[in-house]
C-alpha cells in the first residue's frame, strides 16, 4: 500500500495554510502532523480524505495523489449514528460484519452437511473455516470487549441503547469503532483528548502495534514518542519531513538550523570576499579576467537560504504573587466528594510553593475535587480548611466570561475595572492579543484563545494558590511548554488537573492518584511514580515466582492432571474425526438417517470436548 500527494497546495480563500504539500504514507508507517494552532493540520488530514480540498503547490511538478493498492482511508467525523435504538454490542459487531456474516455462513453449511456431503459443500465448509480463522474471527470478540473495558464501558453497558449513553460517550463509541475497523490508513484528530492516562496508555500500546498505516495530530508530547516513526511538521506554510519519534524529530529540528545557518554564514562571507576581489582588480587590466572569474563563480553558486528561526511566537508572562500564604496551605481530611453517591475519599495537605498534580481513573472525582474545594459543589462529608492568608483563582476546562457578546478588550476591562487602556493593551498583548484581535468576540474565539484569555485574568489578580482543571487542553505544544516555564517559576501553590504525562512530570512535585477504591498521595515526580510502578510489579513477579519454586509438589499434580486432560482431548478429536471419515463413505452419506446419527454423535462428542478444553484452561491458569 502506498498513498502520495505530490505538490499539492491547501487554501481558503486568499489564504494560503500549506503552500507545497509532498506527503507520503507507506505500509506500516506511524506518522504525527504537528505545528502551531492554526498552522492547517486538520486541513491537512481532511485533504487525505477529501483530495477536491487540494490545489497545485509551488512547485515544478502538477499536482498528482497516487493511490497504490486502493486503501481504505478511516477518519473520525462527528458520528451520527444511523439508529439509537441499538445496543452498544451491537453497533460495534457492525465494524466485524464480514466475520460474523462468515459465522452464519459457517453455521449453515454444518446444518446442509447433515444431507448433503458432497465435495462441493465439504470444500466450501473447510474454506470457510480457514478463511474465519484468517480474518480473526476466534479472536474478534475479546478484542472488542477489552477495547469497550479500557475505554471505561462495563459489561452491563454492552445491552445498553445508544440513546441511553452521553454525547461524550457517544463521540468515543464513534473512536472505538474506527479504530477498530483498521482502515489501510486510519486517521486520528488529538485521540487522546478527554482520555484518562490508563486508556491512553492502552491506546498507545494498540496504535504501536496497528498493523497498517496511521496519521495523527496530537500535542502529547509523551504519545508520539512512543506511537510515531516518521514527523511532518507545518511551519511557515511549509511542510518538512522528518524521521524518528517526537524527541528525534526535536533534536533534528535544531541540529539542521545550526548546520543551515553556518552553512549560510560562510557562503555568505565567501560572496563577500569574491566581490571584494572582483572589485579591487576589475579596473586593472591584467587582473580584470581573474575579476570576471571571480564574479562567474558567486553566479554558479547554489545559494543557501539564511533560516527562518522557529515560529516560537507565544504568550509569555510572569506570575506575580500578591501576598505570601502561610506555610500550610490547604488541608483535606476524609473528604468524601461527589454527587448523589461517593466518588472517593481524599486525605492530603498541599503546602507554600508545592505543586500536586491530580491524576488516575476518568469518573472517580478529579475535576469533582477542585470544584469542591471550590465550593461550587458541596462536600458529602470530612473536611478541608485553608491556611492563613491564602488567595486562591480557579481555571476551570468549561471556561466561562462575564459575557460571551463581550469582545476581549471588554471582557478584561469589565473584570480589572478602572485598569487604564495602555495596561489592557499591554496585559492582553503577552498573551498574544495585538491589535485588532481584541475587538474580538468571545463567542467566536478558538478553543485556544479562550484558554489564553482564561488564564490572561486569572495570572493578573497575582493569586498564591492556583487551581487549574486541564489547563493544556486546546493548548499548541509550544503553548503547553510556555506554561510549563510559567508555573515552575511560580512563587505561589499548584492544584492541577491534567492528562498530559509529560506537562504533568516537567511541573509537578507530588501526586494525588485517584485509583479505582482509594486516593493515594505519592511524594516525587510522576517518572518516579512510574519506575517505583515498575518495581513493585518486578517484585511481585518475583514473589510469584519464590511461591511457585516452593510448591513443586503442587505443580506436579497440576501438570500429572493437565496430561491425563490432554489425552482425554486427544482421544474425543481421534474419535471425532474417525465418524467424519465415516460420513464421507458413499454408502453411509446416501443414507440420510444414519448421517443424522453420526451427526448427532459428533454434537455430543465437541461437547465433551469444550468441557475438557475449559479444564485444560483452568488447570493451565491454575499452574
Amino acid at each position: 500500500m502506498e498513498y502520495k500527494i505530490i505538490n499539492g497546495a491547501i487554501s481558503f480563500g486568499t489564504n494560503t495554510i500549506i503552500e507545497e504539500i509532498n506527503f507520503e504514507i507507506k505500509n506500516n508507517d506511524k506518522i504525527a502532523i504537528v505545528g502551531r494552532n492554526g498552522s492547517g493540520k486538520t486541513s491537512l488530514l481532511k485533504a487525505i480524505v477529501d483530495n477536491e480540498m487540494l490545489e497545485t503547490g509551488l512547485g515544478e511538478e502538477n499536482l498528482s495523489v497516487i493511490k497504490i493498492g486502493s486503501p481504505t482511508i478511516g477518519y473520525q467525523t462527528q458520528h451520527a449514528f444511523s439508529d439509537l435504538t441499538a445496543t452498544l454490542e451491537e453497533e460495534i459487531l457492525k465494524v466485524y460484519k464480514p466475520i460474523t456474516d462468515l459465522k452464519k455462513k459457517i453455521e449453515k453449511l454444518e446444518k446442509t452437511l447433515t444431507i448433503d456431503t458432497s465435495d462441493k459443500v465439504l470444500n466450501e465448509y473447510t474454506d470457510s473455516l480457514d478463511k474465519f480463522k484468517l480474518i480473526g474471527g476466534y479472536t474478534y470478540q475479546k478484542e472488542y470487549e477489552l477495547a469497550l473495558m479500557k475505554f471505561g464501558f462495563t459489561k452491563e453497558d454492552k445491552c445498553k441503547k445508544l440513546s441511553e449513553f452521553s454525547g461524550g460517550q457517544r463521540t468515543k463509541i464513534s473512536f472505538l469503532k474506527l479504530i477498530l475497523s483498521k482502515p489501510d490508513i486510519l486517521l486520528l484528530d488529538e485521540p487522546t483528548n478527554h482520555l484518562d492516562m490508563h486508556t491512553v496508555e492502552w491506546l498507545e500500546e494498540y496504535l504501536s502495534d496497528y498493523p497498517k498505516s496511521l496519521v495523527v495530530v496530537s500535542h502529547d508530547r509523551m504519545f508520539l514518542d512512543k506511537v510515531v516513526n516518521k514527523i511532518y511538521e507545518i511551519e511557515y506554510a511549509s511542510l518538512t519531513k522528518y524521521k524518528g519519534s517526537y524527541t528525534s524529530y526535536e533534536k533534528q529540528k535544531k541540529m539542521n538550523f545550526e548546520k543551515q545557518l553556518k552553512d549560510y554564514e560562510y557562503q555568505q562571507k565567501e560572496i563577500k570576499r569574491l566581490k571584494d576581489i572582483a572589485e579591487r582588480f576589475k579596473y586593472k587590466p591584467s587582473k580584470a579576467s581573474m575579476a570576471m572569474s571571480k564574479l562567474r563563480k558567486i553566479e554558479q553558486m547554489q545559494i543557501v537560504d539564511k533560516p527562518q528561526k522557529s515560529d516560537t511566537k507565544t504568550f509569555n508572562s510572569k506570575i506575580k504573587v500578591n501576598s505570601e500564604s502561610g506555610n500550610t496551605v490547604l488541608t483535606v481530611r476524609d473528604l468524601e466528594i461527589g454527587y448523589d453517591s461517593v466518588l472517593s475519599k481524599v486525605s492530603f495537605e498541599l503546602f507554600k510553593g508545592q505543586k500536586i498534580a491530580i491524576i488516575g481513573e476518568n469518573g472517580k472525582g478529579k475535576s469533582t475535587l477542585i470544584k469542591t474545594l471550590m465550593g461550587i459543589i458541596p462536600k458529602i462529608s470530612g473536611k478541608f480548611t485553608y491556611g492563613y492568608n491564602v488567595q486562591k483563582e480557579y481555571f476551570d476546562q468549561q471556561i466561562e466570561f462575564i459575557n460571551e457578546e463581550n469582545t476581549i478588550y471588554e471582557e478584561y476591562e469589565q473584570t480589572f475595572p478602572g485598569t487604564e487602556s495602555v495596561q489592557i493593551r499591554k496585559n492582553l498583548g503577552a498573551f498574544l492579543f495585538t491589535g485588532e484581535d481584541v475587538f474580538k468576540k468571545i463567542n467566536t474565539l478558538s478553543g485556544g484563545e479562550k484558554v489564553r484569555l482564561g488564564l490572561c485574568k486569572i495570572l493578573r489578580k497575582e493569586p498564591n494558590l492556583l487551581l487549574l482543571d486541564e489547563p493544556t487542553n486546546h493548548l499548541d505544544i509550544l503553548g503547553k511548554e510556555n506554561l510549563e516555564e510559567i508555573l515552575n517559576n511560580y512563587d505561589g501553590s499548584v492544584l492541577l488537573v491534567s492528562h498530559d504525562r509529560y506537562f504533568i512530570n516537567r511541573v509537578a512535585d507530588s501526586l494525588l492518584i485517584f485509583e479505582e477504591d482509594k486516593v493515594i498521595y505519592f511524594n516525587g515526580k510522576y517518572q518516579e511514580y512510574i519506575d517505583k510502578k515498575s518495581k513493585e510489579v518486578h517484585v511481585i513477579e518475583k514473589k510469584e515466582t519464590i511461591k511457585k519454586k516452593k510448591q513443586p509438589q503442587e505443580q506436579r499434580n497440576i501438570k500429572a492432571q493437565i496430561r491425563s486432560v490432554e489425552k482425554e482431548i486427544n482421544k474425543i478429536e481421534e474419535k471425532i474425526t474417525e465418524i467424519k471419515n465415516m460420513m464421507l463413505d458413499e454408502k453411509i452419506y446416501s443414507d440420510y438417517l444414519k448421517m443424522n446419527e453420526l451427526q448427532d454423535q459428533i454434537k455430543l462428542f465437541e461437547y465433551e470436548l469444550e468441557n475438557k478444553m475449559v479444564e485444560w484452561e483452568k488447570l493451565s491458569d491454575d499452574l
